[in-house]
């Protein structure tokens, strides 16, 4: 039964969702079903939204809109086939229809295939009276295929269609930094502040540009035209506080950074900060408060638990560093920078299969520093673990080939294995490489040195 919705005051979205509730049908023209569809696709209400298709195709079959919004849905469902024939159906009818190309190339897009994707969008831009969409769309693609001049060209295209488009703004100097070139960022941010001069978001930007360039005195103006522009910008009073670091103005820095507190809850990167601060002009105590702030307000963020950690080994309460380094651990184990502190604290303690422990973890996450691979060979030397001694500086090796401290260590470790061979070969190369090294032999392997063949190559 259908009946008569329009003597509801709501919109269209409302009268909808009424109907759904009365399970009647009611009568919406092509506009609104339009409306009511692109409303629930932006929300990511996609069963409503394939409600309002259904229903919209069965009133409205020869909507083209329809059907695109229909193929969008699909290609959301990664239905490609189903879309594509829609979408071939429809060039047929208008092969000028840009919304057939977008959805095309988003097609190829969710199959890595961007550089057709892009193609097709810039057929769509010739169609389309939304240029700026379709710029976005194909600075996202250049993204996509990490080519940034031309993804920085089209969102540049998209400020001169509507300079209030944040989103393009921020993602021009996401390019403009990715390719290190911050004087034309700020050549092209000038330009947009000569149309704009009370845009907060364009002189943060620009500051940040200075601030990368080391050019602290024009950061600082730029971040108090930002904070004129918008007194409640927390963002600027934060990179304001830093250039004050750089410039030795800590007691200012300390204010700006108080003022995001009282602007907005505190963020664990003004108690760091703050924490820095007061670390620098000599107030432990404060220092310490903030440190722990921090690891409160954000137990993941890395350098709140590397600044306590480092206060407290600084200070010599080895334990209290060791206990903090450890709860870090608990927290993200994934994290390399700290198995690298667990490990050289626990080194203090003389508890090497734990520093070992710590290496290891290190290394498995990705931290190849020359220090890791001898600081774990060293420790599995006293372990005892020969057979994993040779195989940590092997692999210390390929990331550092021919280097003298691996190869002298490596040859002790091969002649008391009984692989004198072996041993030969890396002494011999070391000391060519740089006989001064030769110490490692005797700080390690003090029993060779009785060893007429080994005195005679350590000569």
């Amino acid at each position: 039964m259908h009946f008569n919705l329009n003597d509801d005051d709501h919109l269209s979205i409302k009268k909808f969702e009424k109907m759904l509730k009365t399970n009647q049908v009611g009568f919406f023209d092509s506009d609104e079903f339009e409306e009511i569809i692109e409303h629930y696709l932006e929300v990511g209400k996609m069963n409503l939204a394939r409600k309002a298709i259904k229903l919209g195709m069965s009133q409205h079959p020869a909507s083209t809109n329809i059907k695109l919004l229909y193929a969008e849905i699909l290609v959301f469902d990664d239905q490609f086939k189903e879309a594509n024939v829609i979408l071939d159906a429809l060039y047929e009818l208008d092969p000028t229809n840009s919304e057939i190309y977008i959805q095309k190339a988003n097609i190829f897009s969710k199959q890595d295939n961007h550089e057709t994707a892009i193609d097709l969008l810039k057929m769509a831009l010739s169609y389309t009276d939304d240029k700026a969409d379709v710029h976005n769309l194909l600075g996202m693609e250049f993204l996509f295929t990490e080519d940034y001049s031309n993804a920085k060209v089209n969102f540049m295209e998209c400020l001169k269609i509507d300079d209030s488009d944040y989103s393009s703004l921020y993602n021009a100097i996401y390019c403009f930094d990715f390719l290190k070139q911050h004087e034309d960022a700020i050549t092209f941010l000038n330009q947009f502040l000569d149309k704009n001069p009370y845009s907060e978001v364009a002189w943060h930007q620009v500051g940040k540009q200075y601030y990368e360039l080391k050019m602290y005195e024009k950061a600082l103006a730029s971040f108090e035209f930002a904070i004129i522009s918008d007194e409640y910008f927390i963002g600027a009073y934060l990179e304001k506080g830093k250039v004050l670091e750089k410039l030795n103005r800590v007691g200012e820095a300390i204010e700006n950074y108080e003022i995001t507190l009282e602007l907005d809850d505190p963020t664990s990167f003004a108690f760091l900060r703050l924490g820095k601060c007061y670390l620098k002009l000599g107030d432990n105590e404060k220092a310490l408060k903030y440190f722990k702030k921090t690891i409160k307000e954000d137990p993941l963020l890395e350098k709140g638990w590397i600044a306590i950690t480092d206060y407290y080994t600084k200070k010599g309460d080895y334990r209290k560093a060791l206990k903090l380094i450890t709860e870090a651990t608990e927290i993200d184990a994934d994290n390399a920078f700290y198995w690298i502190r667990y490990a050289k604290l626990n080194m203090r303690f003389n508890l090497v299969e734990e520093a070992e422990y710590g290496y290891r973890k290190a290394i498995e996450l990705g931290n190849y520093e020359l220090d890791t691979w001898i600081n774990r060979s060293d420790m599995l030397l006293r372990i005892g673990e020969l057979q994993a001694v040779i195989t940590n500086l092997e692999h210390g090796l390929e990331f550092y080939p021919s280097h003298v401290e691996l190869e002298f260590r490596l040859a002790g470790v091969y002649y008391i294995s009984g692989e004198i061979t072996k041993g030969r070969y890396y002494l011999e190369n070391a000391m060519r490489s740089n006989s001064e090294y030769k110490i490692i032999i005797h700080e390690l392997f003090p029993q060779l040195l009785e060893q007429t063949e080994i005195q005679e190559l350590l000569k």
